[in-house]
């Protein structure tokens, strides 16, 4: 089977919109919204394979993406979205299988990572945003299909003879449930180990009575009753949701500027060396001075620096991740005035209460995430007309090293309340606190203090500070360097470093994708020949090597 890489097809883009939804009907009646899934099969986001089954591709997972996205700014006055199947009989078979099997290893971990981005911000959205979600399974449910079940509040199955949910990644296919299912299934929805155990193992499923027994739905109703009761747990759940006074704020495109080497925006440049395999990241701050109340941000609307920058630099990432997968080093930079920086962050702190401002701190935070997961070496470069202040410092404190110019009137470093815990990465801790696990009062810096690169240094929150006389060769050497070494120890390392502190289940999720798909998405057993992944949907019997390893 050919696989394909996505750098040498038509790039994806992931700006899009409801008008524009193939797959997706969104419906709103407040406090409610209705998310059908109805996937056309030969809408593809590539050709050769058919969509059937209401599975799904990325192209689809970009639209719940945006969809999750759009109700959080655009649609306060709901507060349950039911996702739902607009099929007869099946409500989602999950991940397309031939979709992955056509796909090239890194395109296959990337999309489950996205993936598990998009349901992550579900969860985010019932935590933060108090926008419940009701999965209404009325049908077959399977792999990722119950993985997007997963990610709901609640999970309600129909209950007749041929209804299941099930994970059968590992008895169909050898390999695993991608989208975090096996780390849902124990860690949030708490199923015994044994359970899990045999549910993992059986193809079929479980359905009705013994899925609510084991844990895995919450209620299973006949399918006379199922549109009632659908009905009246999602009123349930919009009972316990608390108030959020509109009117929304509509998500304006961003129309980028592509180029054959990388992406202009309005606040976010992205420079692309495919010959050294570098890019340049640069986000500039605000132009102007920036709105500090709750009112005047909302009517800025999408504008708002805050909110445009930060939606710039996710759409930036996600170009890197999936159309520029030959680029290693990413060079992070920043433009722009300090002061500025920190009033917008003020602003934001100080409206923080109000909903439209939560809801611009939890995208930063989002977005931020990615840039965490981004499997690419980050370098910070802290250089004259930077401004690493605030919430652009923790592109600095996200970065795996950072270079500040040592200089007589050189480029600062400071702090708003911001890097103090509002902006967390996947494990619960910030930036500062990641940083300085062995002595937490030394996350504990100054807020609103402009520091030189010898203080930084000092207070070890930059990792060199060379003089002008060496910046321009250690700069240099460090980014050939790095561009040099092996891509896959590389990822290896990151994954492992990136993430130090507690363990949640969002980081296990992403530590057990980065080792258990990296691995088993590329052993024999799924992808040889005579693996299961290649042979799946044809008569022959996959071939395995019985070795444990």
């Amino acid at each position: 089977m050919e696989h394909l890489e996505t750098a040498t097809a038509t790039p994806v883009r992931f700006d899009t919109h409801p008008s524009r939804y193939v797959h997706w009907k969104l419906e709103i009646e407040p406090p409610l919204a209705r998310l059908s899934m109805d996937v056309v099969e030969e809408r593809g986001l590539r050709p050769g394979y058919p969509l059937k089954l209401n599975s799904y591709d990325l192209g689809v997972d970009r639209e719940l993406a945006d969809a999750i996205q759009r109700l959080r700014f655009e649609h306060p006055e709901v507060s349950v979205v039911v996702i739902a199947s607009a099929k007869d009989r099946v409500f989602c078979s999950g991940a397309n299988i031939y979709m992955l099997g056509s796909s090239s290893h890194a395109f296959k971990v990337n999309f489950c990572k996205y993936t598990n981005e998009t349901r992550l911000a579900l969860e985010d959205a019932s935590a933060n945003s108090g926008l419940k979600s009701l999965a209404a399974v009325n049908g077959a449910c399977a792999g990722g299909g119950y993985e997007l079940a997963l990610a709901c509040d609640e999970i309600l199955l129909v209950d007749d003879a041929s209804s299941a949910v099930s994970l059968p990644e590992v008895p169909l296919l050898a390999v695993l449930p991608g989208t975090g299912g096996l780390t849902r299934l124990v860690d949030k929805r708490k199923v015994r180990r044994d359970l899990a155990d045999v549910f993992a193992s059986l193809g079929e499923g479980v359905k009705g009575k013994r899925a609510v027994q084991w844990g895995l739905v919450d209620e299973a109703a006949p399918l006379s009753r199922f549109p009632a009761r659908v009905a009246e747990r999602a009123k349930a759940l919009a009972s316990s949701a608390p108030p959020r006074p509109g009117p929304g704020v509509e998500l304006r495109p961003l129309e980028p500027r592509y180029r054959e080497d990388g992406v202009d925006y309005k606040y976010v440049t992205l420079d692309v060396d495919a010959a050294a395999r570098v890019a340049r990241l640069t986000v500039r701050g605000p132009e102007t001075d920036e709105p500090s109340s709750p009112a005047a941000m909302r009517e800025r609307g999408s504008d708002l620096w805050a909110l445009r920058a930060f939606r710039e630099l996710d759409d930036a990432l996600l170009e890197l991740r999936f159309n520029r997968p030959e680029i290693g080093v990413v060079v992070l930079q920043t433009r722009g005035e300090t002061a500025k920086v920190l009033a917008a962050d003020a602003g934001l702190v100080a409206g923080g209460p109000d909903w439209f401002v939560s809801e611009v701190l939890h995208h930063m935070k989002r977005v931020l995430k990615r840039l965490d997961l981004t499997a690419r070496s980050l370098l910070a470069v802290i250089d004259a007309g930077s401004c690493f202040a605030g919430s652009l410092a923790e592109l600095a404190l996200a970065a795996d090293r950072s270079y500040m110019l040592s200089a007589d009137g050189g480029p600062t470093l400071a702090f708003s309340e911001l890097n103090r815990g509002p902006l967390p990465m996947g494990n619960g801790l910030s930036r500062l606190q990641t940083r300085f696990l062995k002595d937490p009062s030394r996350a504990e810096v100054p807020v609103g203090e402009a520091m030189d690169a010898e203080t930084a240094l000092e207070a070890g929150l930059v990792t060199f500070a060379p003089d002008e006389m060496d910046w321009d060769d250690e700069v240099r050497l460090a980014v050939e360097e790095r561009a040099s070494l092996s891509p896959d120890a590389l990822t290896g390392m990151e994954a492992n470093l990136r993430f130090a502190g507690p363990e949640t289940m969002e980081t296990k999720i992403f530590g057990r994708l980065s080792a258990w798909q990296n691995w088993i998405f590329q052993r024999p057993n799924a992808v040889g020949e005579r693996g299961a992944l290649t042979l799946y949907g044809r008569p022959e019997r996959a071939r395995f090597n019985w070795t444990r390893t």
